[in-house]
């Protein structure tokens, strides 16, 4: 917010301050000049300041006693102690109360006016930069869209994406806002036919030139950081995406130094496929070969009940010995508290701990069914507030600082993202096709509209467990969600504005991977 360019300047020695108030004055500000502290107050009562600047000593009451009637009249006024004063305890008590700034006597005017200025005119100022930096990126991006990206390029195009998002959207700029989701509309066309055309020949040769995949997230992040530390703590954040990271990385910068990767969700991006994948080191076609007992068709019975002896096994090949593993998943309060109790012993021990936590997977598809809940997180910046409100008070931050106390290396990674889906997308398919709205499998399957879905024949070349003659798979591209001809109202009321996942956007597939290093042991 820009505040008006009054300053209220209280000091019972005005007289000395009448140049400084000349030099403001010139820079445009109107400046008010006054000696006591009740008749400033009785100012501040009939209008509002932009900034006001406060003498610590003076006559009858200091400056500082003066701060909590300040505040009761204009709570959001910022406050500038400009006082002789250079002792440590007036410092700390003026920070304590949350002063805006402290300058010392004797100050210049260029002094005062670049604390005036931060405060009064900082946001339009740096909304302004904001501005111009995104306009001269935008130029950019356009271009790179326009040539022929590999995995890498995309890895960065979508990762400033997902910073341009944070930014614009916390500096309330509605226009760039909207030149950058046509822009990501743009890219989820262009993602969409690389995914189809490169995602089956990543398979095809792991040894080629790919992304880190589900497939390889312990291989390639955890267990190049078990060999070097006896305890670590791998974190998987159901449904986290690149923007909501962006939000909460910030959190953790005075605790850990936090070095980022990236990797690519196989497909489906669901966590039945997507998580699986990352505890055991497999593709669905390969979980159902080597562990049939553990795949079933059934869309009733978990496929993500066994990631412990996934995990347990794919660390014991990798590491060519046993692993100690703890496991934890968390879906409620009361899961919390108790990984909290049980954490500094598991700690305390070498392996790893791996806990999952479900709170944003849970909220995204809560969302659609509760109005309350659609109302919190109507959109991905209020999605974005929301999950950083949760991540600060959360048994994951809880955790996290445990880790750091105990100098314990971290590895926080996501299974898949989320879209924010708005298309409906018609499909066309027999009575045994699967319920999901981002990706269907089922025999005779089809798409009204081909670009909203990629379609997929192979399953096996796509890493998944062939099924029953005839029967093919549909992704999602895009911001589309599947409805069926006879339910179309319906599925459009019920779901048009949800966070679905499952297909192939850059936001359901390109994640994040932050190794997290304590800055400090204990």
């Amino acid at each position: 917010m820009t505040r008006s360019k009054t300053v209220l300047w209280i000091d019972d020695e005005v007289e000395a301050l009448e140049a400084h108030a000349r030099f403001l004055e010139e820079q445009g500000y109107v400046v008010e000049l006054i000696a006591h502290g009740d008749d400033a107050l009785a100012l501040l009562r009939r209008r509002p300041y932009g900034v006001i600047l406060l003498d610590e000593q003076m006559p009858g009451r200091r400056g500082l006693e003066l701060i909590g009637e300040i505040r009761a009249i204009d709570p959001a006024v910022p406050v500038v102690m400009v006082t002789k004063s250079e002792a440590a305890d007036t410092m700390r008590e003026a920070i304590g109360i949350e002063i805006d700034d402290y300058l010392v006597k004797p100050v210049n005017p260029r002094q005062v006016l670049s604390a005036i200025t931060r405060l009064v005119e900082g946001d339009r100022i740096r909304e302004q930069r904001l501005a111009r930096d995104f306009v001269g990126r935008f130029r950019e991006l356009e271009e790179r869209r326009s040539t022929r990206m590999g995995w890498r390029e995309w890895t960065e195009l979508v990762g400033e994406l997902a910073q341009w998002e944070v930014r614009l959207t916390s500096d309330d700029q509605g226009g760039l806002r909207e030149a950058l989701r046509n822009l990501q509309s743009s890219v989820h066309a262009d993602f969409a036919k690389f995914i189809e055309w490169r995602y089956p020949e990543w398979l095809a040769n792991p040894e080629g030139d790919r992304p880190p995949l589900s497939v390889d997230v312990v291989s390639e992040f955890l267990c190049p950081l078990l060999r070097q530390h006896p305890t670590v703590l791998f974190v998987v954040v159901d449904c986290l995406r690149l923007d909501q990271w962006e939000t909460l990385r910030p959190l953790l910068a005075d605790r850990f130094d936090v070095e980022m990767s990236y990797y690519f969700s196989i497909l489906p991006t669901a966590t039945p496929f997507a998580r699986n994948g990352i505890f055991s080191g497999l593709f669905p076609v390969e979980i159902a070969e080597r562990h049939p007992a553990w795949w079933h068709e059934r869309e009733d019975e978990s496929l993500n009940a066994h990631e412990a002896e996934f995990l347990t096994a794919q660390l014991r090949e990798l590491q060519d010995a046993p692993v100690p593993v703890r496991y934890v998943k968390l879906t409620t309060m009361a899961d919390g508290e108790e990984l909290i109790r049980q954490l500094p012993g598991y700690l305390a021990k070498p392996g790893v701990t791996a806990l999952v936590f479900n709170f944003i997977d849970q909220l995204t598809h809560g969302r659609a069914e509760n109005a309350i809940l659609y109302e919190v997180a109507r959109d991905a910046a209020a999605l974005r507030s929301l999950t950083r409100t949760w991540f600060q008070a959360s048994a994951l931050m809880r955790a996290l600082r445990e880790a750091e106390r105990r100098n314990v290396p971290v590895i926080l990674t996501s299974d898949h993202g989320s879209i924010h889906c708005h298309s409906p997308a018609t499909v066309f398919a027999k009575r045994d096709a699967t319920q999901n709205l981002r990706y269907k499998f089922g025999d005779d399957l089809r798409a009204e509209t081909p670009e909203a879905a990629i379609s997929v024949s192979d399953l096996p070349a796509w890493g998944l467990p062939k099924r029953k003659l005839g029967v093919r798979m549909l992704l999602a591209t895009g911001d589309h969600f599947f409805v069926y001809p006879t339910k179309l109202r319906e599925y459009q009321a019920r779901y048009r504005g949800s966070f679905l996942h499952g297909g192939a956007t850059p936001e359901e597939m390109i994640l994040p991977v932050a190794l997290l290093l304590p800055r400090r042991a204990t």
